[in-house]
């Protein structure tokens, strides 16, 4: 199982002043993508980085740019953000007043397409889409600031969702995001997850050695 397991650490928990050395580091500790939260002020309560960054951090690695617009409307950014060299563009259906077009969008740039739920979105906003999709990422925080405590019920809708795909036999990521730790990333996997978004616990514990928190989400 852990052989299929992917970390992508948000540098949201990064350090701002030298973003691009971190996500050097991250590549060389061993992330899988590197997650890069986008967030409004408007459809979330936080304003993080646009598509300038994206561009500027592009050349500095091959890993896959894992983005995550929190942002509403959606569909004005897209083209920006797959310009400034996205590779999986994830959206949130409230963001949007027409899923299916956002996913066209997103497509005709040559990109992966992911859909988010926020821990009270129901599963039913995006099980007609599956069989257009790549990812699924279901928040386990309310999503808006990095730091905050995971909410252990979301396991269950992970579950829902695994089991959906599943049963339509469909080859989709199962992501989650918002407070994965060593202690609860393993219940994360059981419950069909098989991408790790983390921060803090990436960057923060054991004196911030990359490699090893890597290591130990991985294979807990």
């Amino acid at each position: 199982m852990s052989s299929m397991i992917k970390i992508s650490p948000s540098i949201l928990s990064a350090d701002f002043s030298k973003l691009g050395d971190e996500v050097i580091s991250l590549e060389k500790a061993g992330a899988d993508y590197i997650h890069i939260d986008v967030m409004d002020g408007h459809f979330v309560p936080n304003l993080t980085i646009g598509p300038e960054v994206i561009k500027k951090l592009r050349p500095l690695t091959k890993k896959t740019f894992d983005v995550h617009l929190m942002i509403s409307p959606v569909d004005n950014f897209i083209k920006d953000f797959a310009e400034a060299g996205a590779d999986i563009i994830t959206f949130h259906p409230e963001a949007t007043s027409n899923i299916s077009k956002t996913i066209e969008l997103i497509k005709d740039k040559n990109k992966k397409v992911g859909i988010s739920l926020k821990p009270k979105s129901n599963i039913n906003l995006i099980e007609d889409y599956l069989d257009k999709i790549d990812l699924v990422l279901i928040m386990s925080v309310e999503p808006g600031f990095g730091g905050q405590k995971f909410m252990p019920e979301v396991l269950e809708k992970t579950k829902a969702v695994r089991d959906l795909i599943n049963k339509k036999n469909l080859n989709i990521d199962v992501e989650i995001d918002g407070g994965i730790n060593f202690e609860n990333c393993a219940k994360a996997k059981d419950a069909g997850a098989n991408i790790l978004v983390s921060g803090s616990t990436v960057f923060k514990e054991n004196n911030g050695d990359l490699k090893k928190n890597i290591e130990i989400l991985r294979n807990n």
